[in-house]
């Protein structure tokens, strides 16, 4: 009896063993052909050069529609479609701030208004500053002391947290809220402290929302504004005066660009993506050009090597991630009224830095199931498999019971740049860049395979 054990156990021993052996030997084609052929920092260079940013709404978003809709097609997709999205239009337009002394003169200050917020109809608003460092400390000022001023929120992002996105996440609910705390205690705007990791004076922008019918504006300032600011106050009054055209706009139709291989086995989808609009300043490269451009190379790679996909593999980019979700929102609705299958969908959506892992947004069972995977992608430097989150576009399906992901990269550099000017292709690496496009391509192989 134990010889009979012993040798079952050792024939499952050499089957598992066989099976890895070839999953390896996969997964290292998969890297060959990225690192070597892949077209993704090329075509990244295309999308941000030849469009550049691209807001949802706006005629460089419907630029890269169609840029989209013809890579996907090169890319090899036998079904490239364009699914209808009604998105929110918010346009900048002109804008200023500036400061002074009771005994100074008018000096301008670099600024970006926040996303969605109205501005002052190209009217001058001013008053003079208040600042808070916290929300606990705003929260205990009376309505007397905030009437008729601008509320600067000076909140830091915090440089303890070695995973940036937790540092993020800590300060955004400044940008998000600042306008509508100060407006009911009726103040006149907000100026936020940017959630910035870098300690430079570039304004970084990113969506709010108000709260309620009262609706005035909030802008960002730099890291290093902040601090000079902060300073002033300490021994005088300062003065604020903001001047700006940006608002919102209305609703206009525009598309998410999906598109696929089917699969030999069942028509059960695995989707990966990213978002293909960005702010309105800089490229949008990391942000989410380089995952717009990963994703389409997962599907390039899977025709280039003749891997017989079993289920069909879709890339979506989606519309108004930004500002809105409303791409995310309507693929999440299409699949439900459709009664869509499924298995599985990653967003690539944290910047095309080097890969360090997986989150895995699902039950325990089919994360460690992932996790057991970890000796196949240990010598692409990808490691952590702890993170339980996926991409923002990506909610509405994993509210819908199906299990979500998101490629981690490395974050350090990310929220230095992050809805900024300085989000340029110049700022991505190639190798990088491939790198994560080759973890994608293998996470979405093992899933296609053993799901």
């Amino acid at each position: 009896m134990k010889k009979i054990l012993g040798t079952t156990l050792t024939l499952l021993g050499l089957a598992v063993f066989g099976q890895a052996k070839e999953d390896s030997i996969q997964f290292a084609k998969i890297s060959t052909e990225i690192l070597n052929k892949g077209k993704a920092y090329n075509e990244l260079r295309e999308l941000t050069k030849n469009i550049g940013h691209r807001l949802s709404g706006s005629a460089s978003y419907e630029k890269a529609v169609t840029w989209a809709e013809q890579k996907l097609r090169d890319a090899g997709a036998d079904k490239v479609w364009l699914q209808e999205v009604m998105v929110p239009v918010w346009v900048r337009g002109k804008e200023s701030l500036q400061i002074k002394t009771s005994n100074g003169k008018w000096k301008s200050l670099k600024m970006l208004s926040l996303g969605n917020s109205e501005g002052t109809g190209g009217k001058d608003i001013s008053g003079e500053i208040i600042m808070v460092r916290s929300m606990e400390e705003y929260d205990k000022l009376p309505p007397e002391q905030v009437k008729d001023k601008i509320v600067f929120f000076n909140y830091p992002f915090s440089q303890t947290y070695i995973e940036t996105f937790r540092g993020y996440g800590d300060a955004a609910k400044y940008r998000s809220t600042a306008a509508s705390l100060t407006a009911k205690k009726g103040g006149k705007f907000a100026i936020i402290r940017s959630l910035s990791s870098a300690f430079d004076d570039v304004p970084h922008t990113g969506s709010m929302r108000y709260q309620d019918d009262k609706k005035i504006p909030a802008v960002a300032v730099g890291s290093t504004t902040a601090d000079e600011l902060a300073e002033l106050l300490k021994s005088q009054k300062i003065t604020a005066k903001l001047n700006s055209n940006c608002g919102m706009k209305g609703e206009k139709l525009s598309h998410s660009v999906i598109g696929e291989i089917t699969g030999k086995k069942d028509k059960s989808v695995i989707v990966v993506g990213g978002h293909l609009d960005s702010w309105d300043v800089g490229e949008g490269a990391h942000d989410d050009g380089s995952g717009i451009v990963q994703s389409i190379e997962v599907l390039r790679t899977f025709k280039n090597l003749g891997i017989q996909n079993n289920h069909t593999i879709r890339v979506v980019c989606f519309a108004n991630e930004e500002n809105g979700v409303k791409g995310g929102v309507m693929y999440g609705k299409t699949v439900k009224e459709n009664n869509e299958k499924h298995l599985f969908a990653i967003e690539t959506d944290a910047g095309g830095f080097t890969p360090r892992g997986i989150s895995l947004d699902m039950d325990n069972e089919k994360r460690k199931q992932i996790q057991s995977w970890a000796a196949l992608f240990l010598p692409y430097g990808i490691y952590d498999f702890k993170n339980t989150y996926s991409g923002t576009d990506l909610y509405p399906l994993h509210d819908l019971g199906i299990p979500t992901a998101e490629l981690v990269p490395d974050s350090q550099r990310y929220f230095d740049i992050h809805h900024t000017e300085e989000d340029t292709f110049e700022k991505v690496n190639r190798r990088e860049l491939l790198l994560g496009a080759s973890t994608l391509t293998q996470i979405i192989y093992m899933i296609d395979k053993n799901w």
